[in-house]
């Protein structure tokens, strides 16, 4: 038999995961897969290593999260009989101001993190029914909680403060800043693109559906575009990004809007979606001739391009941008944008290399070079799963 680790990263409507077997420290990649569409008509489908696929299924009526649970842990013990699961690691987007770094979850964990539903609720609920599920399955296998939020507990007191009463920021009211499971990965995997760079002043563009940017500092967060939640900072994909609070007073005073109805309108129908009317989409909107489209992209850019401003003043200057996450990785036609809208920091993209998806996407001429880096959150879970487990 053969140890391995089992890492689930739930989302609302979806639940990834991937199988890695443990040789000494290495983690071997078996299997990633997912269901999404759980709402709606579930798809499920897994890949081995090599890109092959390996497990298929479909679903007419709508899975939970436990549902889909259990059938990916049926697929691993039917399919992968050879591997013994010592620990299972799951994605949570928010750890609070109590936990800095992983943590293996029990209850008293658990009612925690339900705590910060608050503070993440397009998230953090989906996040923890898969280790419910888990813990009623196998109650003995231990379970270790990843945070998107650790990464950033580096950054100075300043960058985190939020310009409100003691008596609200002492109840955990702070800039938290997100993605940092991503984040933690590329600053790991830069160095061997860019040593130099690596350890220098670097900005992340991590660029999906959720889309953020972090500064880094020899490798470690210094300021991120999000803050309290995983609303503020660049517009995103239905969420607005960065949002004058006066906007929300407006909503309840004018337009009787209350907590829960912009909430929505905030998380679910804004960003690319509610600007285009169309698609929160990258791919469709860069595909379509819809005015409504191109502002949205346009807008999109925009944004990112004045938090690379801002993140590389609170660098005191730039060495290397790095894209990733989905947008990132694939959307040459975004980075193209960013890069040649932050000319003046000294990049120069190489168009040939930005349509090849890089690693390198700037002139040997560019005085701050760019990069695309793919981002790896399930490999970044594995690996503090295996060190959690080792220190048990």
């Amino acid at each position: 038999m053969v140890d391995a680790i089992v890492v689930v990263n739930a989302g609302s409507s979806s639940l990834k995961f991937s199988l890695f077997a443990l040789a000494g420290d290495s983690l071997a990649l078996r299997v990633r897969g997912l269901i999404e569409e759980l709402a709606t008509t579930p798809r499920f489908v897994a890949r081995d290593a090599s890109g092959a696929v390996v497990g298929k299924r479909t679903w007419d009526a709508a899975l939970d999260h436990h549902g889909a649970t259990e059938h990916v842990f049926a697929f691993l013990e039917q399919s992968f009989k050879e591997h013994r699961l010592i620990g299972a690691g799951h994605r949570v987007v928010h750890g609070g101001m109590r936990f800095a770094h992983p943590v293996r979850v029990d209850d008293e964990v658990l009612r925690t993190l339900d705590a910060l539903i608050p503070l993440a609720p397009l998230h953090q609920p989906h996040n923890l029914a898969p280790i419910r599920a888990i813990a009623r399955r196998a109650p003995a296998l231990p379970q270790i909680a990843c945070f998107d939020t650790s990464f950033h507990r580096t950054q100075p007191a300043l960058a985190q403060a939020i310009a409100l009463p003691a008596w609200i920021t002492d109840r955990g009211v702070r800039r938290y800043g997100f993605h940092g499971l991503s984040y933690e990965y590329i600053a790991g995997a830069l160095p061997m693109l860019d040593a130099e760079a690596a350890r220098g002043r670097v900005v992340v563009a991590h660029l999906g559906n959720g889309a953020s940017m972090c500064a880094l500092l020899g490798g470690v967060s210094i300021a991120t575009t999000m803050g309290f939640t995983a609303l503020d900072g660049l517009m995103m994909g239905t969420r607005t990004g960065a949002l004058d609070p006066g906007v929300v007073l407006y909503l309840m005073d004018e337009l009787g809007m209350d907590a829960r109805a912009i909430e929505d309108l905030l998380y679910r129908q804004s960003g690319l979606l509610g600007v285009s009317g169309i698609s929160s989409d990258m791919r469709t909107l860069l595909a379509s001739a819809a005015p409504a489209a191109r502002e949205a992209v346009d807008l999109f850019c925009y944004r990112i391009t004045r938090e690379l401003g801002s993140l590389a003043a609170a660098l005191g200057g730039l060495d290397a941008l790095v894209f990733t996450g989905g947008i990132g990785e694939n959307a040459a036609p975004i980075r193209a944008r960013v890069v040649r809208d932050g000319g003046w920091l000294g990049m120069d993209l190489d168009d040939t290399a930005n349509a090849a998806h890089g690693p390198r996407i700037s002139t040997t001429g560019s005085r701050i070079p760019a990069y695309v880096v793919a981002t790896d959150e399930e490999l970044m879970i594995a690996r503090h799963t295996r060190d959690v487990l080792r220190n048990l």
